[in-house]
């Protein structure tokens, strides 16, 4: 089986694998590789999200490294209480959301963009060094990365239901 590292650059999505390589400790489980590189910028799409940023404050970065069709989601209204309210407009189509943290605005995107090919979906990577550690992945190296052992998202799956898996 191949290495984490090896895995990732074959699919190029380590931004400097030199970094990344001193940045992997020996005999660490690969799924807490995968977070501490993540929390690094070292994976192309991952971004690591600080605790108290609410989800209309994610919006613009995670659509932009989704790509595609979720560059040019609009979030038109944001309402505050009871519980925060996003009205966005995808196209011609307008949704409200309740999202009372960034694990339902991660399900809303990926429900809203399941059928845009070239869309990537968010994998929820879990939580490392006080943040939340997200990953934007090609649908199609999702698949490839399902039965991985360094790839167990908490939104695992979610993620298997939208890519036909």
């Amino acid at each position: 089986m191949s290495s984490l590292l090896d895995t990732l650059a074959q699919e190029r999505l380590l931004k400097d694998r030199d970094d990344a390589a001193e940045l992997v400790r020996p005999g660490e489980p690969p799924h807490v590789s995968l977070l501490r590189l993540c929390d690094a910028g070292l994976l192309q799409g991952g971004l690591s999200v600080a605790y108290g940023v609410r989800p209309d404050e994610l919006m613009g970065p995670l659509t932009t490294a989704m790509g595609g069709p979720a560059r040019n989601l609009k979030v038109v209204d944001v309402r505050e209480r009871p519980v925060l309210e996003l009205h966005v407009q995808a196209g011609d189509v307008t949704e409200k959301w309740e999202v009372e943290d960034l694990s339902v605005l991660v399900h809303n995107l990926n429900d809203l963009y399941r059928d845009a090919p070239d869309a990537r979906a968010i994998a929820e990577l879990g939580e490392w060094e006080d943040a939340l550690q997200l990953w934007c992945v090609d649908k199609r190296t999702l698949q490839r990365f399902a039965r991985q052992p360094f790839f167990a998202p908490r939104n695992a799956r979610d993620l298997r239901s939208r890519t036909g898996d």
